[in-house]
Order: structure tokens, then sequence, then C-alpha cells
């Protein structure tokens, strides 16, 4: 017989404390590009930053372990010209060992809370890479990643209903 738990039931029918703990953190893949160095700015530079994040998770072949990976792509130009000044792209990842979870919770916490322990981090390599590349540097606003979330869902909801959309226009036998 079963309780609906997933085995996640502690004795006396209570659900058993999330364990969560942080395996490894690393950076996967990170680039940084200074144009200014390679093709010099002509004049006074006032500079124009763009931070993009996204975010991917997947289940690792060890039972209970995840790897969460953050991904910035910071962007710098110089607001007279539009002229790129600097490029970074940081990919950081961990790996989080996560038990007694309900199922229907895992994706938002994989999605939200932990990349909220990693962005610290991630935080501090920028700011410590945009220093080194020549640049002050830069100190990422704090990220919602609920509200990130969020927008990712209703982003793939809007292309799922285009999806079935074109699906269903391309089926009806007009040319």
């Amino acid at each position: 017989m079963t309780d609906g738990t997933n085995g996640n039931a502690a004795p006396g029918g209570a659900q058993a404390p999330l364990k969560m703990q942080i395996l490894a953190q690393y950076i996967r893949d990170m680039s940084f590009e200074n144009v200014v160095a390679q093709k010099g700015v002509q004049g006074e530079v006032t500079p124009d930053v763009q931070v993009q994040v996204a975010l991917d998770a997947k289940k690792r072949p060890v039972p209970n372990q995840y790897e969460v990976i953050t991904k910035y792509n910071v962007t710098s130009r110089n607001t007279a010209d539009k002229s790129p000044l600097y490029v970074c792209e940081l990919e950081y990842a961990g790996i989080f060992s996560i038990e007694n979870l309900p199922e229907e919770q895992l994706h938002p916490f994989l999605m939200i809370e932990c990349p909220r322990m990693l962005f610290p981090y991630a935080r501090r390599i920028v700011s410590d890479v945009t220093r080194d590349g020549g640049f002050p540097q830069l100190n990422i606003d704090n990220i919602d990643f609920v509200q990130l979330y969020r927008q990712t869902l209703l982003q793939r909801q809007a292309q799922q209903k285009a999806e079935e959309g074109a699906a269903a226009d391309g089926g009806n036998g007009e040319a």
C-alpha cells in the first residue's frame, strides 16, 4: 500500500525534513573579450551594461543529484555609438544533493533556490574579471530568481500555444 509520499514520510506519517547539500561549485565555461583593447575607442566612453541570465538544471546519474547551471551574458556598449566595450560570458554550475522534496516542488527549487545559492559566487567572478580586464568592476544587481522563473514559465506557455496554433493551421488543408 502506498501513502502518496514517494517514500519521503518520516515515522508517524510526518514529511521528512528537506536535505539539501551543495556537493560542488565550478566554472563550466567563461570568456571575457576586451573589445576596447583590440580595436581601440575614440573619444569619450560612457558604458551601458546589459546583463542577461539563463538557467538550466539536469538530473545526474546518481540518485538525488542535480546539476544547476547559471548562465550570465554581460555586454558593455558605449552609449554614444553603441560600439561594444567588453563581453563577459560565464556559466557557473553547482551540483546539489536534494532529498525529501516532493516531486512537484523539485523544478521550482532547482530553478530558484539553487541559483540563489550560486549567485554570490558568480557575481564575485564577474566583478573580478571585469576589473582584471581593465574596466571598473561590475557588481551585478541582485536577481529575483522567482520572477525569472515565472517569466520563463510564461514564455514557454506562449511558445507552446504558438506551436500548437501553427500545427493546427498546418493541418487544415489550406494552401
